[in-house]
């Protein structure tokens, strides 16, 4: 048990459960109550409480560790008293948003949240307080790769809808970022040791304290399963190669989070340290000054190590998914992180732990950054032609044929929409997963395409998330909303909870999951009508994959 957990474990036995003051089991009857006597819960830190919104349990901004900058996280400081939890916390500083996209902004509507460095919290949603229900609890780690983002970032992140709809106790978490999350000073002396790792620190914390409290939620502290997507994806891998965290959680769960080699492969010591020694250059410091980090304006470091990042890109020859230099990942030091958690073999430590792993048909695909493919939706076959033979040359008539046996119903106007990215990744780490012959694999695409603004989004980069949190209406804007939306929100939702609950991802509505192996390739494609596939886009992704 590691030191955090047990200051935690301590903490809490020195008070007592509320269960006096915890309302009843069953839901109540108001939509909303809010009230001095309602959800009282203690923590190891102390009391906190809560409100209950259509019978669910809510928490909002329940601090877990704090943190100097640079510093391991420690156990928040106890308070006396009730400390009302019912509005979000802090969330990680992050770069200024200097634009507004309006359609993207539509397609995707966000919420920023207050900035400070004290950002270390999480969000609690649950539909009872009794331990005796032993409740699975879902710990939702945000996107935004290890720069930006937030626990409340989307709407779609509301855990309400989908802790009612399935009896399980959702968790999200916020922690810190970029520069205060990955700035790797180790060079510098021994109490930067591990400033390069601080933000997994922090999701290691926060798995730590769930361990402790979240018995007082309804939740189970042994059967905790880590979902996230994008960033968030990377950081569950990340985790299941963590010995900290081993043992923190059961099950394992990655959206579009596999993008090898561009933002998703952890940094190795001589690429983070050369960051940390250009934002010192950057900023006229000598090394010796290194401890004028820990005081200086946030907006003056960040942009200071954001030209850093470039600069370490322009050398290396990489300049990442949106071609600003390499992104903020953590640093595979060889003792908090031993290895990159996918690369040659998925992580020995995780080999019991069930994962479900895939993407969306479209994610970031290549004709929404080539200019060569402007206007690409209503080519012809003739003009995709021309196209594929300017991108691939001679390759150019193996890749439609690809295509074509991999999409048969397809139009080939929409070939040059299919995500090339993240797939390769995702059946990368399934192959690498089932290699271990532990704890199964699940492998889904998620194919659902969205009517909005005549279809443009596609299946893109997180159009699966309203369907996994079952919050269509919350994110109507994404979705368009409906009957045949909240139909496919219903089975998505349902096989998430099931996975969490089981390990088993098949629920009614679906057809039988098949667990992937190297030699089935089985993978679930989710859409109005899902099925099954088998090896349905290795040949193609061997031709075009990240090209």
């Amino acid at each position: 048990m590691t030191s955090l957990v047990k200051v935690l474990t301590a903490s809490l036995a020195l008070v007592n459960v509320c269960a006096a003051d915890a309302p009843p089991a069953s839901p109540l009857r108001d939509p909303l109550v809010a009230s001095a006597h309602i959800g009282l819960v203690d923590t190891s830190s102390g009391k906190v409480r809560g409100f209950v919104r259509h019978g669910t349990y809510t928490y909002r901004g329940i601090p877990y560790a704090h943190a100097a900058r640079f510093m391991p996280p420690e156990p928040p400081a106890r308070w006396e008293g009730v400390r009302t939890a019912l509005t979000y916390g802090f969330v990680c500083p992050q770069a200024d948003i200097v634009r507004i996209d309006d359609q993207g902004e539509f397609l995707t509507p966000h919420r920023y949240g207050i900035a400070n460095e004290e950002c270390q919290n999480l969000n609690i949603w649950t539909p009872s307080l009794s331990a005796d229900n032993h409740r699975p609890v879902m710990v939702w780690i945000h996107g935004g790769g290890f720069t930006n983002g937030s626990s409340i970032e989307q709407l779609a992140y509301d855990g309400e809808n989908l802790s009612r709809k399935g009896g399980v106790v959702v968790v999200s978490v916020n922690h810190r970022l970029n520069v205060t999350g990955f700035l790797d000073l180790s060079a510098y002396g021994p109490q930067y040791r591990q400033s390069g790792n601080a933000g997994i620190m922090d999701l290691v914390a926060a798995l730590q304290w769930i361990r402790v409290n979240i018995a007082n939620f309804g939740g189970d502290p042994m059967n905790v399963t880590i979902f996230g997507q994008s960033g968030g994806g990377g950081k569950v891998t990340t985790l299941m190669a963590t010995p900290a965290a081993h043992g923190l959680f059961q099950k394992a769960i990655v959206e579009s989070g596999s993008l090898r080699g561009m933002g998703m492969t952890l940094n190795d010591s001589k690429t983070s340290r050369r960051v940390a020694e250009l934002t010192l250059r950057n900023l006229g410091l000598q090394p010796s000054q290194v401890d004028q980090l820990q005081s200086m304006p946030y907006r003056q470091l960040n942009e200071a190590a954001g030209k850093a990042l470039k600069m370490v890109g322009e050398e290396k020859g990489s300049m990442g998914l949106f071609g600003d230099g390499i992104p903020w990942a953590p640093t595979v030091d060889g003792e908090y992180i031993p290895a990159q958690p996918m690369d040659t073999a998925a992580p020995a430590q995780s080999r019991d732990i069930p994962l479900l792993v895939g993407t969306t048909l479209n994610e970031f695909p290549l004709v929404n950054r080539d200019p060569a493919a402007r206007g690409a939706s209503d080519w012809n076959l003739s003009q995709v032609r021309d196209y594929l033979r300017g991108k691939y040359g001679d390759r150019a008539a193996a890749v439609e044929a690809a295509f074509r046996r991999s999409y048969p119903e397809m139009r080939p106007a929409d070939w040059l929409y299919v995500d090339r990215l993240f797939r390769p990744g995702a059946i990368a780490a399934a192959n690498l997963k089932s290699d271990q012959r532990g704890a199964p694999v699940f492998a889904y695409l998620f194919a659902w395409q969205s009517p909005i603004m005549d279809g443009v989004s596609r299946a893109t980069h997180c159009m699966e998330i309203p369907f996994v949190f079952n919050n269509i209406a919350l994110a109507d804007q994404v979705t368009g909303g409906g009957s045949a939306a909240e139909a496919m929100a219903d089975k998505v939702s349902r096989a998430w909870i099931h996975f969490a609950r089981s390990g088993d991802p098949t629920v009614k509505g679906i057809p039988l999951w098949p667990a992937y192996t190297r030699d089935n390739g089985a993978t679930m494609v989710l859409d109005n009508s899902s099925h099954v596939v088998h090896h349905h886009d290795d040949e193609l992704m061997s031709l075009i994959g990240t090209h």
